[in-house]
């Protein structure tokens, strides 16, 4: 069985200290997509908050997979590789 974890230091039930004093527990693809749509909103409020829901390492897990997804969803439209399309974003030369 697979398991999610809601964060990496752990209080009770496995929810980060912060989010368990509000009640609400965040699990790692909420942070993760929270934080990017902050960072690209330049929102630094959002930015706080979502990284305030789960480790920092468990914050980079979720923000990886969802770069990975992104760029697969972005290939498939494009009909490109996902290499091309990292690169592309990034405004590295496609080679």
């Amino acid at each position: 069985m697979r398991r999610f974890f809601t964060a990496g230091r752990s209080g009770e039930h496995g929810v980060a200290p912060a989010a368990a004093a509000r009640g609400r527990q965040h699990n790692i693809f909420e942070a993760a997509a929270t934080y990017v749509s902050a960072c690209a909103e330049d929102d630094q409020q959002g930015i706080d908050e979502a990284s305030s829901w789960v480790s920092p390492e468990a914050l980079s897990f979720g923000v990886n997979e969802l770069a990975c997804r992104a760029v697969i969803a972005l290939a498939r439209e494009r009909d490109e590789s996902p290499q091309s399309v990292a690169r592309s974003l990034l405004g590295l030369p496609v080679g």
